[in-house]
């Protein structure tokens, strides 16, 4: 038999091909055949790891020192009168006829490199003393956020950046006029964090940037966090500013906002919750409601203390340790019907006033049902007055859409149809309280 092209005879009768047979005469050529076959998915992988590491390596092309921006922490808006609108920088146009003639004003705390506490410390100067104070207090004036913003940038030397803005505090004027540029500005904001507070003040807003706490060198640092231990010990609800615009764009449930005011000028008071509907504030509520709000939406922990007189054992001090809430919704003669059972665990901190001892499971039940009566009451004037301001804070609509979707899609087309609805929703409330220690002292 004869060999085929590239074929010669091994010595017997098989045959081999030509490049087996150059493999074995050439065992040097045959294993640099191997080695360069094992290199090539090595060299891919090294070339792939380059490629990928490239953009990490390459640098910070783009960095700006911390030092040569100016870190705003917080913000305050004010009404301007038309007589200090007046005074205003000319500063994004020209001088116009046909622009608004309402101002608004915006204080900046502006962080000072080198300033800032990195721990707890000493309390510092005055904000306004600019040797002392970690943070540089701004004023301007502008049309709109967005043209104060730039008349602030035209203040100062460094870049703004609100990547560290934690405090936003808008007057009581300012609530209850139309917030939707407010909201506009600060949604596109990429900077803007939605973690950060938004709060309504008593009086004007700007008065918060000059408070010298002595427990906090950085005013903004101080309201933040007597936020943020309001709400771990059960005084308020966790309202950032994302939950704010949430709130605002469920057709469901009305938004609220903390309202606070200045108490000694450097004392600030979380006075109740400012309630919105058609997207501007319409009411307050007062302080004690606040934790009735809490109990109706079952929000944990509690934190709240109830002083009260009962009808037998005198004025006694409650301390709610717990909550809960058990919800149900209904539809009753073509109406939403809602029912609430509030569930509370309490401590007896004080009792005094009276010469009868609380010394029985008998009279702490007497001062159960005394606290149910009235608490009961609270909740129930409450619902009825944001029912009155068409201010669904309690998210009833949303319960509402979710347990009956067809009864929503038929009545409810956008949220004004559910504010004019909940106006006239009927919600019962039943109250349970539970006193589980007695820790008190006679007077």
């Amino acid at each position: 038999m004869d060999p085929s092209p590239g074929q010669c005879r091994n010595g017997t009768d098989g045959w081999i091909s030509a490049a087996a047979m150059d493999s074995l005469l050439h065992p040097a050529r045959r294993e640099g055949g191997l080695l360069m076959t094992r290199r090539l998915p090595r060299s891919l992988a090294l070339i792939l790891m380059l490629a990928m590491a490239a953009p990490v390596l390459s640098g910070c092309w783009d960095q700006v020192e911390i030092e040569d921006r100016a870190l705003v922490l917080g913000l305050s808006i004010d009404k301007v009168s038309a007589k200090e609108a007046e005074k205003g920088d000319e500063v994004t146009h020209i001088h116009d006829d046909h622009l608004p003639a309402e101002m608004i004003s915006v204080t900046a705390q502006i962080a000072v490199p080198g300033r800032v506490p990195l721990g707890p410390g000493s309390g510092g100067g005055n904000p306004g003393d600019d040797k002392t104070s970690p943070v540089w207090v701004v004023s301007v004036r502008g049309i709109s956020l967005d043209d104060a913003m730039n008349n602030l940038q035209q203040q100062i030397a460094d870049p703004r950046y609100l990547v560290h803005l934690r405090i936003i505090i808008i007057s009581e004027d300012i609530a209850r006029g139309n917030l939707e540029e407010l909201n506009d500005y600060l949604r596109r904001n990429p900077e803007i964090r939605r973690r950060t507070w938004l709060l309504v003040s008593e009086g004007k807003a700007s008065d918060f940037m000059d408070v010298n706490p002595p427990l906090q060198r950085v005013p903004t640092l101080y309201i933040l966090s007597m936020m943020e231990k309001s709400v771990s010990s059960g005084k308020f609800p966790r309202d950032y500013i994302g939950t704010f615009w949430s709130a605002d764009t469920k057709w469901g449930q009305s938004a609220y906002l903390p309202y606070v005011a200045l108490r000694n000028r450097d004392n600030i008071l979380i006075k109740g919750l400012a309630y919105f509907s058609g997207g501007r504030m319409v009411n307050k509520t007062d302080p004690i409601e606040i934790g009735g709000f809490m109990a109706l939406k079952g929000i944990d922990p509690g934190g709240y203390s109830t002083l009260f007189h009962t009808n037998k054992m005198g004025i006694v001090m409650t301390k709610i340790n717990e909550r809960f809430t058990r919800t149900r919704s209904y539809i009753k003669d073509g109406k939403p019907f809602l029912s609430y059972q509030v569930f509370l665990e309490a401590d007896l901190d004080e009792h005094y006033g009276s010469n009868i001892p609380v010394d029985s499971s008998a009279k702490l039940q007497e001062i159960e049902r005394d606290f149910e009566e009235q608490v009961r009451s609270i909740l129930t004037g409450l619902v009825k007055q944001t029912q009155k301001d068409h201010s669904d804070i309690f998210g009833m609509g949303e319960m509402i859409r979710s347990h009956h979707p067809a009864y929503w899609k038929e009545h409810i087309h956008d949220k004004d149809d559910w504010e004019s609805l909940y106006s006239s929703t009927e919600v019962d409330i039943q109250m349970k309280l539970h006193i589980r220690r007695v820790g008190l002292k006679d007077q």
